[in-house]
């Protein structure tokens, strides 16, 4: 008896630690799969799922060489290695000048990198416009020379020669000669919201991408140069709080829809005579001027485009007397997008240039009688970025999305059209930037569930080395087990396809009903659905799919990449096709089995708060929420060149904009509401949010709003992001 008490006992022993042993197992198996929380801290406190990024490559001239700051340094590279070569520039090093103050953000090199312009203690102005000290570094001699003595100054840039360097001051434009040390005064009437010379107005900045507003002829001998007359553009103030007992006013000129812009003139200084010599561009003042690009060294050309901007011009200017002829025109019953895409071939005869004329964005070869003498391509695709041409190849290289709209690759191809040869073998986006010499280009490939990898190629399309790969957010896709986003699209009741996208949450159950969040942006050209990783927001995204919701973003019409008609045609309707597509993609998303169609929501900033706020009245029955960011309310609030662009005038075209504004609307919003707007906004102002609650306190519509003193229309520094994601997580779970 003993015995068998014995065994007995043994096996219960076994039994209870086989049991013990086989629930551990499952407790470490379910902590090894368990899916690990993302929190709004971990994005906006700790950063911890920002990728690393390889800056653009500053390409030496060799072809093989490329330069980077690391710090206080300026270091050479092998491109094929990626091995540190040289030194070139070290700020500890400088003993002998008073004015660095030992750090920089920025350098450029001349044209013959004999010399570089190192810009230091830089400040913000608007969007792309700065001001810095800016010192010579001397190669040779490896002495240091400051530009202005201690002043700020604009956009310092050095002639081809490199032995001048022009810049604005206080609205005027100047230039030192580095032989002799001494600064000319070219201009002298420049005033501050008045007069401009040598740099562009804020509505210039912003809608035609361009700040520095005059460029050195390739010889050296002139300055084509750009001035502003604003003294009747009318001043927009902006009221910013400091610790302080009164609050600050930033004015400054803002044209608004219909009202007066400035009077732009383009003229031409000669260094050898002192002449400035005004160019020929016609009586009419309410013209825009968005490039000028010097031809050869005699030669200007000028863009001119009238205030409907669906006519523009490339003038030809002889830069001895001003005198214009015209080398292109081209007209649009719609509206022209102003570009860079002009390059001038050295045989004197052609240039090439990108155009929508067929229907679709495409490059052309024209002669310079204005004659269009080859389409270099073709088909129901666009070009989507042009890269340059490359004179001893004879070869063009250019990103098109030609096997999908949510696709990007890069080609090269001849001046005939022929020879067509794709470069980027992976499907997904691809971003390129070449050598100096072309023999070797750089991708940035992503797709939208792998974050960003840099890899080197030689122009044979052979793999040199991986510069990042992003290992570590990938990882941490993994850690995180984030759900995979996946591509639709469906049709409108107008037979019009959209694309979209959808995050389900990890658990998805197609057998449960969850709620929906989208996300939109919608302004013309835009896209949100592409092949490509989405960014800062993708961790936020996976957070709410975390906890429970399927997150979506489709294109509506007017977005990009699928020709010039899908695009245009919210010509002077803006919102109208915008707004009728996210409603139909909220009730496409309705009727699917798992979505619980009552509760469906909307987020957007700048135009996307401009379209969700629209949804959330327009889709009054089909939204129950929507979260509006620095959002356009009124088309009549906003500048004169991008509104105009799209919607000609309130007194040429008061029906489409009371028609698709959300301020007359504001009475037929039934969900949640929220609006946040930063005060310091200078681009969407303030206004666009305070006459906003005016409508709906008008119309008794109750709702929320978050305002930031002194930010812009990025909203951000400091906590402001964890702040604003914080406020919008917890409103979206209590209202969605």
């Amino acid at each position: 008896m003993r015995m068998i008490f014995s065994l007995v006992k043994k096996n219960r022993i076994m039994m209870r630690t086989r049991f013990t042993f086989f629930v551990f197992f499952l407790f470490s198996m379910v902590s090894l799969t368990a899916q690990k929380a993302i929190t709004v801290e971990d994005i906006w406190r700790d950063y911890s799922f920002f990728g690393q990024s390889v800056p653009g490559f500053n390409f030496q001239n060799d072809g093989k060489h490329y330069t980077r700051q690391v710090e206080t340094e300026v270091k050479q590279y092998d491109l094929l290695t990626g091995a540190e070569t040289k030194v070139i520039f070290a700020a500890s090093a400088i003993t002998n000048q008073d004015l660095f103050k030992g750090e920089f953000d920025g350098y450029r090199f001349s044209s013959d990198e004999k010399r570089m312009l190192i810009k230091s203690e830089t400040e913000a102005i608007y969007r792309r416009s700065t001001r810095a000290k800016f010192f010579v570094w001397d190669r040779a001699s490896e002495t240091l020379t400051d530009v202005d003595g201690e002043n700020k100054v604009r956009y310092a840039s050095f002639s081809d020669q490199a032995d001048k360097v022009a810049f604005v001051k206080a609205n005027n434009l100047y230039y030192k000669d580095l032989s002799s040390g001494k600064t000319k005064q070219i201009t002298k009437d420049g005033k501050t919201n008045a007069i401009i010379n040598g740099a562009t107005d804020w509505v210039y900045e912003e809608e035609f991408a361009m700040s520095k507003a005059f460029e050195w002829s390739p010889d050296g001998r002139k300055i084509a140069f750009m001035r502003f007359d604003e003294s009747k553009v009318k001043e927009f103030s902006m009221t910013m709080y400091y610790d302080e007992a009164y609050p600050a006013y930033s004015k400054f000129k803002y044209p608004k829809v219909g009202e007066d812009n400035a009077v732009v003139t383009v003229h031409i200084y000669d260094l050898n005579t002192n002449k400035i010599t005004k160019v020929e561009t016609g009586a009419e003042k309410d013209k825009y001027f968005p490039r000028i690009k010097w031809i050869d060294a005699k030669t200007l050309c000028v863009f001119r485009m009238n205030r409907h901007q669906n006519d523009l011009e490339l003038l030809r200017v002889d830069a001895d007397n001003g005198k214009t002829s015209l080398l292109l025109q081209e007209k649009n019953k719609y509206y022209i997008d102003i570009h860079d895409n002009l390059t001038f071939l050295k045989d004197g005869k052609h240039f090439i240039w990108t155009s929508e004329q067929d229907g679709y964005n495409h490059i052309y070869l024209y002669d310079m009688k204005g004659e269009m003498k080859q389409q270099i391509t073709s088909g129901k695709f666009d070009v989507t970025n042009f890269y340059g041409y490359d004179t001893d190849r004879k070869i063009i290289f250019y990103q098109a999305a030609e096997d999908s709209p949510l696709e990007r690759a890069i080609y090269s191809i001849n001046l005939k059209g022929k020879k067509k040869k794709k470069l980027t073998p992976r499907k997904g986006t691809n971003n390129v930037q070449f050598s100096s010499t072309y023999d070797y280009y750089v991708t940035t490939h992503s797709d939208v569930n792998t974050p960003n990898s840099y890899t080197v190629y030689n122009l044979k399309g052979k793999e040199i080395r991986v510069i990042e790969d992003n290992a570590a957010v990938k990882a941490m896709q993994t850690e995180y087990d984030v759900a995979p986003v996946e591509f639709f699209n469906f049709k409108t009741s107008e037979a019009v396809t959209l694309n979209g996208y959808m995050i389900k949450p990890t658990n998805f159950d197609a057998n449960k009903k969850y709620p929906v969040f989208m996300y939109v942006y919608g302004g013309p050209g835009s896209q949100t659905v592409n092949d490509r990783f989405i960014g800062a927001n993708y961790w936020w995204f996976q957070m709410l799919a975390q906890q429970g919701y399927i997150v979506v973003s489709v294109d509506n019409r007017g977005t990009g990449a699928r020709g010039e008609e899908f695009k245009k045609m919210t010509y002077l309707e803006l919102g109208k096709y915008e707004t009728m597509d996210q409603i139909e993609a909220a009730k496409y998303l309705a009727s699917l089995p798992y979505v619980e169609g009552s509760r469906i929501g909307i987020f957007g900033w700048s135009y996307g708060g401009y379209m969700s706020s629209l949804c959330l009245s327009k889709g009054a029955d089909v939204f129950k929420a929507a979260i509006a960011v620095a959002p356009v309310t009124n088309w009549k609030w906003y500048d004169s060149i991008y509104t105009e662009r799209y919607m000609r005038t309130y007194k040429e075209n008061k029906e489409g904009y009371e028609s698709n504004s959300p301020v007359y609307f504001a009475d037929k919003i039934k969900g949640s509401y929220l609006l946040v707007h930063g005060i310091g906004d200078d681009n969407v102002h303030f206004q666009n949010s305070t006459e906003m609650v005016n409508a709906l306190v008008k119309a008794n519509v109750q709702f929320d709003s978050y305002f930031y003193p002194n930010r812009n229309h990025g909203i951000y520094g400091g906590n402001t992001r964890l702040h604003l994601y914080t406020k919008m997580t917890n409103f979206i779970k209590a209202n969605l």
